[in-house]
């Protein structure tokens, strides 16, 4: 449903965050300065251009098959991602058939930088162009200043890893139809929050899984406010400045719903309480020095996965998918399986770096060795098969589903989760300065 305070035509751009929460004396970000970074005009909240409400009509008739919409639906090779991604492809080797479209093949080999990394050799992906490097530049620019001024998420001595991180080249790559620098940093706030919960409540900076659904369930109201009596809500709202991710979880938070709609706010709060029961179920399973059944870890990496990142594809494109197109079991289909093959990815590429780790990190290839005997290799090449297999299922649904309902939005949505795929495939390869491969060809 499009802001009532909008008309049709406009796009909902990013002023200062609401007051969802108390003041923290620091203000927005300003915009940059003229001609400093290439950006297009505002986008329509329909994503077509033509300034219509987004979705009307859809529920009665499909939309009528002119020529920008046919545009849209064609693609080079058929309905999967290779037609739906923004991005631009590399030519591939042979067609691997699917049960409902044709999907180019992802090559065997590509010519690489090896400082930009090398492929995970028989990994299905799809390789993308450079991304914009003065986006790149401008969106690394902010978000340190954010990050390490505004919220005080990372101390002085972290500097390099967060550098080394990259995230404006990540979510740059992500994030193709991003209409300005300031949708891109709404998406970029949120994964910096997301990985500030992640390193000091469950990894590498004072994580552990004692105590973790505590914490979890305080930081979700920086994401949900609490709404209690004028008693009680003074103490809650100071205890949203109390450690780094709650501060950078509120802030991320304002200045997201202050460019997304309230329904594109509420479906990235429920998708974040999705990501947070997937981090109770591993941390239970550390407590307990549990290794799941191979079915059940790939659940928990269902939950406790990427889905956050995508599911707001619209947002940072300055459009809206309607909630109840959002919410249709076939898009849930796709977003989640989406979801799945890109956290497996994480798993493949971070392999070597967590088995060098202490301790017993549970990732795809060593749950895979362990509930069904493989050796270390085996393992890991399976992993890979899985991996495959989820891909091609998440192109096939959005194939389908792209097929089925011919709405602009839909197929833009479509095309934005299938770019937001290439995007983090790109990343995790190209980071060599967090990722290295296991020695297994």
């Amino acid at each position: 449903m499009p802001d009532p305070g909008l008309s049709s035509g406009q796009s909902r751009l990013p002023g200062p965050p609401t007051a969802l929460f108390p003041p923290t004396g620091t203000t927005p970000e300003p915009g940059p300065a003229p001609g400093s970074v290439p950006e297009t005009g505002p986008v329509p909240r329909d994503g077509t251009g033509a300034g219509t409400v987004p979705g009307a009509g859809y529920a009665d008739a499909p939309a009528p098959a002119g020529p920008d919409l046919a545009r849209i639906l064609r693609g080079p090779s058929g309905l999967g991602t290779a037609s739906l991604s923004l991005a631009p492809r590399v030519e591939t080797l042979a067609p691997v058939v699917s049960v409902v479209t044709e999907i180019p093949a992802a090559p065997a080999s590509l010519p690489v930088d090896p400082a930009d990394g090398t492929p995970i050799p028989g990994l299905y992906y799809h390789p993308i162009a450079e991304p914009d490097p003065a986006r790149v530049e401008e969106v690394s620019r902010r978000i340190k200043d954010w990050a390490v001024d505004e919220v005080q998420a990372y101390p002085p001595e972290w500097e390099d890893q967060f550098d080394g991180f990259s995230v404006g080249r990540y979510m740059v790559a992500c994030h193709p139809d991003a209409p300005t620098v300031d949708h891109l940093m709404a998406a970029t706030r949120l994964m910096v929050a997301e990985n500030a919960v992640d390193d000091c409540y469950c990894e590498d900076h004072g994580g552990s899984p004692i105590g973790l659904g505590s914490r979890l369930l305080l930081a979700h109201t920086a994401l949900d406010p609490l709404h209690t009596t004028p008693e009680y809500q003074p103490a809650w709202a100071e205890s949203l400045h109390s450690d780094a991710p709650r501060r950078a979880y509120r802030s991320a938070m304002e200045y997201f719903t202050a460019l997304a709609s309230p329904s594109q706010a509420d479906r990235y709060r429920h998708d974040m309480a999705r990501l947070h029961m997937g981090y109770l179920a591993e941390a239970a399973w550390a407590e307990a020095e549990h290794v799941p059944e191979v079915w059940e870890y790939l659940a928990m990496r269902q939950f406790n996965n990427f889905r956050p990142c995508p599911t707001i594809t619209d947002s940072v494109g300055g459009y809206e998918l309607p909630a109840d197109l959002h919410a249709q079991p076939a898009m849930q289909r796709v977003i989640a399986l989406a979801g799945n093959a890109t956290t497996i990815v994480n798993d493949l590429y971070s392999y070597t770096k967590e088995q060098s780790s202490p301790g017993k990190h549970l990732n795809l290839p060593v749950v895979i060795a362990e509930r069904e005997g493989m050796s270390e290799k085996d393992a890991y090449l399976k992993a890979v098969e899985v991996h495959n297999d989820l891909m091609r299922a998440f192109e096939a649904a959005a194939g389908e589903l792209a097929a089925g309902c011919p709405v602009p939005s839909v197929a833009r949505f479509l095309k934005g989760v299938a770019a937001w795929v290439d995007g983090n495939h790109y990343w995790h390869q190209t980071n060599t300065y967090r990722y290295t491969l296991p020695d297994f060809w």
